[in-house]
């Protein structure tokens, strides 16, 4: 409401972005939570009027050609008065109680502010002016982009805040390709001399240990049965063979250490200077997220025109397969910067992007300058304070609770 002192009080209507208390919500609406809202007088110059008996002002931002800035004009009896002859003062208390102080200096028929007024415009407007030995004061609430939300109804809303402060940025790139088992990870079992085979030992499947005995030969040579072992503990992945069956100089079996797999990525030739040794990696196969390091950058292309850049699994990989299709975003550049925001948080305001900075039980815009983003994170340039609390998840429910209610919904 505006609150006007000195002669005579003649203006008491509500604004745009006026919170409602509860009880008058009721009685305005005969019951409903929503009541009309009576647009404040407009002057000449499409700024606020406000009046104090003959005694008048206009008070408009002006934004055509220069940061917002307040104005005045100002009128007594309905005629002009000197801008020199006014001593004027506008007190802007922003949620938090924070206050721009703005004092006015004559120009050409009006005053004109020292300040900038910064986004949001959201704030009660304290007005002082002193002519001809008296004092005339108004103040009024001018809103946008604000409302109050209980703590408890924010929790079950799902409402989450975090403190806005300096991130990591990690820039990636995406690549595709198949989980292979890592060096001297596997074992594909050939016989030394040809001949007929006389034993399996092992089955499909089977767990292995270094030394077990996995198949016998009867040599064509020597006629004399050997048998081969395995060199490694792991499992039984492939055994295409069968008692009876000659050798033949192919593979009889293979092993695979299944604790011992890595991620082979297939990277373009344009991103691949960009990779390093030992820069990070999230992997993605089926259900599994993973991390891990790039371990080897290949010198070579293959013959589809990319690079099998190789990623150390750095979880376990027991719920992985060799062979099995693999996604990772591979990091190409970090950097920290002072001031971020997740950008789960993001929302649009009018022509700006926000996060919704939070005060207590009220919520209020914060118009963003934005910088280099990765991952989960958004570098912020300006319009935000560092340590400010912030809307991170669910910000969609508090920019729709302004829209449903003009920001002027009292919870």
């Amino acid at each position: 409401m505006i609150r006007c002192y000195g002669r005579a009080l003649l203006l008491s209507f509500l604004i745009a972005g006026l919170f409602l208390p509860a009880h008058m919500a009721m009685a305005a609406g005969g019951g409903s939570s929503a009541a009309a809202e009576a647009e404040p007088e407009k002057g000449p110059h499409r700024g606020r009027m406000l009046r104090d008996g003959d005694f008048a002002l206009e008070l408009a931002i002006v934004e055509a050609g220069v940061p917002p800035e307040f104005r005045v004009w100002i009128t007594d009896d309905g005629e002009a008065v000197p801008p020199e002859s006014v001593d004027l003062t506008v007190t802007l208390t922003r949620l938090g109680d924070k206050k721009d102080v703005i004092n006015f200096r004559p120009q050409e028929d009006f005053l004109r502010g020292d300040m900038e007024i910064y986004e949001p415009h959201s704030f009660v407007v304290t007005i002082v002016a002193r002519y001809q030995g008296e004092t005339h004061t108004w103040e009024y609430d001018n809103f946008e982009g604000r409302v109050r939300i209980a703590d408890d109804v924010a929790s079950a809303m799902g409402i989450v805040t975090e403190r806005a402060g300096s991130a990591t940025l990690i820039q990636r790139i995406p690549a595709f390709g198949r989980v292979i088992p890592a060096t001297n990870a596997q074992q594909r079992v050939t016989a030394r001399f040809d001949g007929e085979i006389t034993a399996i030992h092992v089955a499909l499947g089977q767990a292995v240990s270094k030394g077990d005995a996995l198949i016998t030969v009867e040599s064509n040579e020597s006629l004399k049965p050997y048998t081969l072992r395995a060199r490694l503990s792991g499992e039984v992945v492939s055994l295409p063979v069968n008692v009876g069956e000659s050798t033949a100089g192919r593979a009889l079996l293979h092993i695979v250490d299944p604790t011992a797999l890595l991620a082979e990525l297939q990277v373009f030739p344009a991103d691949l200077s960009r990779l390093a040794i030992g820069n990070s990696a999230e992997l993605r196969a089926g259900s599994a997220s993973l991390n891990g390091n790039i371990s080897y950058i290949p010198r070579q292309l293959s013959a589809a025109q990319s690079a099998p850049v190789r990623v150390a699994i750095a979880q376990s990989t027991s719920r992985l397969q060799s062979g099995q299709f693999i996604q990772g975003d591979l990091e190409v550049d970090r950097f920290e910067v002072p001031l971020a925001v997740k950008r789960s948080g993001l929302q649009g305001f009018r022509d700006f992007t926000v996060v919704y900075a939070k005060v207590g039980d009220q919520y209020e815009v914060r118009m963003l300058e934005l910088g280099r983003e990765a991952g989960e994170w958004v570098e912020v340039l300006g319009g935000l304070e560092p340590g400010t609390e912030y809307v991170s998840e669910n910000s969609f429910l508090i920019k729709a609770d302004i829209e449903k209610s003009g920001a002027s919904h009292d919870h």
